[in-house]
């Protein structure tokens, strides 16, 4: 029977002990009634991939394995999304600086991005939350191939909020469809308005789903821990603990099924993507579709493999987590204590999965004004259980 563990961070038992007991607190320890983290025969090993200059938000690539990530916006970025080339260690402004610089013209450029996603036709998409010049948040494809802007949708209110955040997505390729996990905690906001976004790729139509719902709003008794004390930032004088709504967002290899979740919480959920199409439905019979489908822990991105496997970035213990399609329970598939605030994940076609450490906890916002994060920001990569899904 697994051992109950008090509520302390991870970093502080490394200090504590060698780095072999902190492995074995690991698999033994860290159980509640509906996660486990014990000891499985599904481990992966995680390679250190690059070492970077800033801190990554999500991860893309171009056709030839080339990666394209977003620079977190956290951090006020002066460029936003870049490219790495792995041989000569250079990160260059993608698509190009124009890009990468406001103006005040027009709002041809990227202004706040986190989601990142790249699409089997050469397409590298990214969501401009728009928060950072307050224009309007806009989704924007890159042909890669070509080498030219292929479209630019628009995602005004009511799709958009005063207080959305609008994080990260996926292209459902059989629908021409994206939907897009809106955090609501933008311009101060508590994640009490998180919702789901869809942006209709054929017409430019978008819509704005189950917001304020249990399923996209934070569970409230889920409070980022961080070495045992909840993540804060300042509200009129005082530590307030920040509670994030949807956040993790992936699609199966059938685009049956779309699976999300806040990040502060401790249930996956998914539902039909024909139920998300299907405009006829109100809220109510579209919040009746959405299924539980398993525990999980405090998480940032999610993916998926081509057997099911759900993986997510647990956020407040340095680690990756797989949910088994065949048990749909959760364990942690691999650990490293510099892999600090992991957030996006995504599968190349070289067959590593890429997973970025942001140290966003370590920001200036969630630290009293003083920023607390180091050089290097790294990106690491391992192999899934099964091979993964392109964009996804």
């Amino acid at each position: 029977m697994s051992r109950r563990l008090p509520k302390i961070g991870i970093r502080t038992y490394q200090r504590a002990f060698s780095n072999c007991f902190v492995a074995a607190l690991l698999c033994c320890g860290f159980v509640t009634s509906a996660v486990s983290q014990e000891s499985s025969s599904a481990k992966a090993e995680l390679e250190l991939y690059a070492s970077l200059d800033q801190a990554v938000g999500n991860i893309a690539f171009k056709p030839d394995g080339q990666l394209v990530f977003s620079h977190h916006p956290f951090f006020k970025p002066e460029i936003r999304v870049a490219t790495y080339d792995a041989d000569k260690k250079v990160v260059s402004p993608f698509p190009n600086t124009q890009w990468n610089t406001p103006r005040k013209e027009n709002d041809w450029y990227l202004d706040d991005v986190l989601g990142i996603r790249n699409d089997d036709q050469g397409v590298v998409w990214m969501l401009d939350m728009g928060t950072r010049n307050n224009i309007t948040p806009k989704l924007v494809g890159w042909n890669t191939t070509s080498n030219e802007l292929h479209r630019i949708y628009y995602i005004p209110a009511p799709a958009s909020r005063p207080t959305s955040q609008l994080n990260d997505f996926v292209i459902d390729p059989k629908r021409e469809l994206a939907v897009i996990a809106d955090e609501g905690i933008g311009r101060g906001g508590d994640g009490s308005k998180a919702a789901l976004v869809v942006v209709d790729l054929k017409t430019g139509s978008t819509r704005r789903l189950l917001e304020g719902r249990s399923m996209t709003q934070p569970d409230k008794d889920s409070p980022i821990m961080i070495d045992g004390e909840p993540m804060t930032v300042e509200s009129d004088g005082e530590k307030v603990p920040v509670l994030v709504g949807c956040d993790g967002i992936t699609l199966d290899a059938n685009s049956e099924w779309l699976y999300f979740a806040p990040l502060c919480g401790k249930k996956l959920y998914r539902v039909p993507m024909k139920a998300i199409a299907d405009e006829t439905l109100s809220q109510d019979e579209l919040a009746t579709a959405v299924e539980t489908y398993s525990p999980k822990v405090n998480n940032g991105g999610l993916s998926i493999d081509t057997a099911g496997n759900v993986y997510s970035t647990n956020v407040e213990s340095c680690s990756i987590g797989v949910v088994s399609a065949s048990d749909r329970r959760y364990t942690q598939l691999a650990f490293d204590d510099r892999m600090q605030w992991p957030d996006g994940i995504s599968f190349n076609h070289d067959g590593f999965m890429y997973v970025s450490a942001a140290q966003v906890h370590l920001g200036a916002p969630f630290n009293g004004g003083t920023d607390k994060t180091s050089k290097p920001f790294f990106i690491f990569r391992f192999k899934p259980l099964a091979s993964g899904l392109i964009g996804r």
